[in-house]
């Protein structure tokens, strides 16, 4: 499957008017290789790994497969993952059939806020929100896989 997103810093926390949903994540990466990421996801009471190929020219798509996995399962690949995990609260914010997803990072990553929506084409048009800033699509620095690198404890 392709996944097509944007990506946009969060300004300040009126997106927490509008959330429907609110559930705590823990996350870490088997691979953060540049080509491919594979990543061990806790989200609530499920669990996921995902393998996620090198983005497109534009930073919007890239192929993501997904599986659900045992809790039991992914804690145990947890321990096995590179070194670093990301924590973070992510809020869903409805808009009409498409939605936002906002994390709220913590740990050593705390006061980054970051929000995506997910289109069905690059050039799909959707509300943008007050509360989104600068637009990050595409930049490597707001990776998940290359964050936790910043969210290791030294």
């Amino acid at each position: 499957m392709i996944e097509i997103e944007r990506k946009f810093l969060v300004e300040n926390e009126d997106y927490k008017k509008l959330a429907v949903k609110k559930t705590y994540f823990v996350q870490a990466y088997l691979n953060t290789h540049p080509e491919r990421t594979t990543r061990i996801r806790i989200a609530g009471d499920k669990a996921f790994i995902t393998i996620k190929g090198k983005s497109s020219a534009s930073g919007l798509s890239r192929f993501e497969w997904e599986k659900e996995i045992p809790v039991e399962d992914a804690k145990e690949l947890l321990e096995l993952c590179e070194p670093g995990a990301i924590e973070k609260y992510r809020y869903i914010i409805p808009l009409e059939e498409l939605f936002y997803e906002v994390d709220e990072f913590l740990g050593n990553l705390k006061g980054l806020t970051i929000a995506e929506i997910e289109l069905k084409k690059e050039d799909d048009s959707f509300k943008k929100f007050d509360w989104l800033g600068k637009e990050v699509t595409g930049d490597p620095d707001y990776y998940n896989s290359n964050l936790i690198k910043r969210s290791i404890k030294i």
